[in-house]
């Protein structure tokens, strides 16, 4: 089985900028590609970022350079750096992983169990 756990998130402010974290853990060969998504009230869960193995990023367009996503492949851990918060990105924040368990296995997406984000003075 493998586990990816998401401390972090809480209350910011607005404008205010908030790191969260995930790290993966439990049967693992190999950690290929990572990311966040978001869920917002009432919508559908959006891909907000994700990275390679080899660090390649891909940002979702209403990003705008706000958010910064890193990993570190030693921890299997995946980062994200999110600026000038806006109340209406009030959401569920999710990290993803797919990951290989074994030698020449499939490749499978986990999830996280989501961590809230809620941007309000």
């Amino acid at each position: 089985q493998v586990q990816l756990v998401e401390p972090g998130g809480g209350l910011v402010q607005p404008g205010g900028s908030l790191r969260l974290s995930c790290a993966a853990s439990g049967s693992i060969f190999n950690v290929n590609d990572m990311g966040w998504s978001r869920q917002l009230p009432g919508k559908q869960r959006e891909l907000v970022a994700r990275i390679t193995r080899r660090g390649v990023t891909k940002y979702a367009d209403f990003v705008l350079d706000r958010f910064s996503i890193s990993r570190h492949n030693g921890k299997n851990e995946i980062y994200l750096e999110i600026n000038s918060l806006k109340p209406e990105e009030s959401a569920v924040y999710y990290c993803s992983a797919v990951v290989i368990t074994e030698w020449h296995g499939p490749e499978r997406t986990y999830w996280g169990q989501g961590t809230q984000v809620t941007v309000s003075s």
